[in-house]
C-alpha cells in the first residue's frame, strides 16, 4: 500500500502544485469567478489520482478485491498529497507571486457588496468589516496554507468515499 500511496500521491501533489501554479500565474487577469472555476477544476483533476491509485492497488496488489476501509484509507492518504500541494502553492502565490492578491480580492468583494440592493447600508458595512477581518487572516501564509489544504482535503475525502464505494468488492 505504501508504494501505491507514494506513487499516486506524488502524481497528485505534482498535478496540484503544477496546475494550480499555471492557473494562478497565467490567470491573474481573469475574473475572480473564472479563477474560482479553474481552481476547483484543478482540485478535482489532481484528486482524480485517488480513484486511479485505489484501482491500481486493487488490481495489481489484491487480485481485484479490496475492502471499503482499505480503499478509503488509500484515497485519504493520496488526498493529503494534493492538499499539501495546493496549500504550498497558494502560500507561495500570496507571498511571492502576487502579494497584492488579498487587497485585490477584498476590493472585488466590496464592489459586489456595494452593488447589492437587498441589503441596507448598515448591513453592507457590517459585511465589509467581516470581510476586512477575514482579509487580515488571509494575509498570513500559514493560515492560507492551512485553509486551502483543508478545503482540498475535504474534497479529497469525498472523492475517496465515492471511489471506495465504486471500487470495493466484498469477499
Amino acid at each position: 500500500m505504501k508504494n501505491t500511496v507514494l506513487k499516486y500521491g506524488l502524481y497528485s501533489f505534482l498535478t496540484a502544485f503544477g496546475l494550480f501554479f499555471i492557473a494562478l500565474y497565467f490567470g491573474q487577469g481573469l475574473a475572480f469567478t473564472t479563477q474560482e472555476v479553474i481552481g476547483y477544476t484543478t482540485m478535482v483533476t489532481s484528486l482524480s489520482f485517488v480513484y486511479f491509485g485505489i484501482k491500481h492497488y486493487k488490481n495489481h496488489e489484491l487480485n481485484g478485491k479490496i475492502d471499503f476501509k482499505t480503499a478509503f484509507s488509500i484515497g485519504a492518504l493520496i488526498s493529503l498529497f494534493a492538499a499539501i500541494g495546493f496549500g504550498l502553492m497558494d502560500a507561495i502565490y500570496i507571498t511571492k507571486i502576487n502579494p497584492d492578491f488579498t487587497e485585490q480580492y477584498l476590493a472585488y468583494e466590496y464592489n459586489l457588496l456595494d452593488a447589492r440592493t437587498d441589503l441596507s447600508i448598515k448591513e453592507i458595512n457590517l459585511e465589509k468589516v467581516s470581510l476586512q477581518k477575514q482579509s487580515e487572516a488571509f494575509g498570513n501564509p500559514f493560515t492560507v496554507f492551512f485553509i486551502m489544504s483543508m478545503m482540498v482535503f475535504v474534497i479529497g475525502i469525498i472523492i475517496s468515499l465515492l471511489s471506495a464505494l465504486v471500487l470495493h468488492k466484498k469477499e
